[in-house]
């Protein structure tokens, strides 16, 4: 068996003991006779395996009882029209009608560009610059609307490689993040957000997941017209099982949250991807031959865009790189050059031998 270092922004690589034990289990969990994915979602095993992640998950990032938890499908794009259909009516009752966005990266241009469809968008920010973002506002510097129904930010945009450094202060307006390619990275304090949402596919579990934790008091004051399959208090009301769930996933999330504890919880995971990232940056901003566009204050733990100094050379770095098992190191086509994305799973080892490998290449063709 060849395991390489996987790179990939998203379906990302999954820690290999948590790949490892759903091995084990594939036929068999737990003496079921039956595979996790043959299970009825309200049987009593999957809903014990239902349970216990969802304890893992609120242990882990110290999520407080006045929020739900939700197990969904439909990905984040899925929360671009669920946030407002949900917090219009329930966050704004007596107010306008509108909710504040930043606009710093290309998930956030999708979130604005849904939301538009049930509410009046203000852009607070918008850091596009000759249509690149590579900065993020100076944390207090951006003003907010005290009637919008909700502040929207995008913590990390995965394509660009930027990422907040600070958890913008909204007042008693509800904050919402998209953390779907930050979310476990770190610990963060869930009480000052109203809503976060993430896709599993980077730091949760396989893609077909989603995770919302949303403030018990948001829920519940939907508007007019939304589906139930949309309405965050019938799935809450439902212990995430108003229909059938993505219970492979949902399993597998739980997996990696069990492996999360015994790597030491969130704080030391903050440490190793801090650490990570300090690694590939100090090798990148040390050489003449590679260069990250993001400022400084603005780079990303979880995604590492770098280009080299003479673009023609893209196409033999990747070709070396995976021959040596680096593998989906392509940018996104919008940014180009490379991109290293070293979520949780990735291993410093990974890193290390990326580093090592752009030391290499650059020798050979300077």
């Amino acid at each position: 068996m060849r395991r390489v270092f996987n790179f990939s922004a998203g379906p990302a690589a999954l820690p290999q003991a948590v790949l490892e034990k759903a091995q084990a289990e594939m036929l068999d969990w737990h003496d079921a006779g039956m595979s996790v994915m043959e299970m009825s979602h309200r049987g009593k095993e999957f809903m014990s395996i239902a349970a216990q992640a969802e304890a893992d998950l609120r242990e882990i990032m110290a999520i407080p009882d006045n929020y739900k938890v939700l197990f969904l499908q439909g990905g984040a794009s899925s929360q671009f029209a669920m946030v407002p259909l949900n917090l219009l009516r329930g966050a704004s009752s007596g107010k306008n009608g509108s909710a504040d966005y930043y606009r710093t990266g290309s998930w956030s241009k999708k979130a604005i560009a849904e939301a538009k469809r049930y509410c009046d968008v203000n852009i607070v920010a918008d850091t596009e610059i000759d249509g690149k973002f590579t900065s993020l506002p100076d944390e207090g510097s951006v003003k907010f609307n005290p009637d919008a129904a909700y502040v929207h930010y995008t913590p990390n945009e995965t394509i660009e490689g930027v990422e907040f450094a600070y958890v913008p202060d909204t007042g008693d307006v509800p904050l919402v993040a998209d953390m779907s390619s930050t979310i476990l990275s770190r610990q963060i304090d869930v009480s000052k957000f109203a809503v976060i949402y993430a896709g599993a596919q980077k730091n949760i579990g396989p893609a077909g997941l989603t995770i919302v934790i949303v403030r018990e008091d948001l829920m519940g004051e939907v508007k007019d017209g939304t589906p139930a399959m949309f309405d965050w208090a019938i799935h809450a009301k439902n212990n995430s099982l108003y229909n059938t769930p993505a219970t492979y996933g949902w399993y597998l999330a739980g997996l990696v949250f069990a492996w999360l504890k015994e790597k030491g919880g969130l704080v030391e995971m903050g440490k190793i991807n801090q650490r990570k990232a300090a690694k590939l940056y100090a090798a990148i901003d040390t050489s003449s031959f590679y260069a990250n566009p993001v400022a400084v204050n603005s780079r990303s733990w979880m995604n590492v865009p770098f280009i080299l100094a003479n673009a023609d050379l893209d196409a033999a770095f990747l070709e070396g790189a995976k021959a040596a098992n680096l593998m989906t190191l392509k940018g996104h086509r919008s940014v180009g050059g490379m991109r290293a994305s070293i979520y949780n799973a990735m291993p410093e080892a990974g890193v290390d031998a990326l580093i090592a490998f752009m030391a290499e290449f650059e020798k050979g063709n300077s």
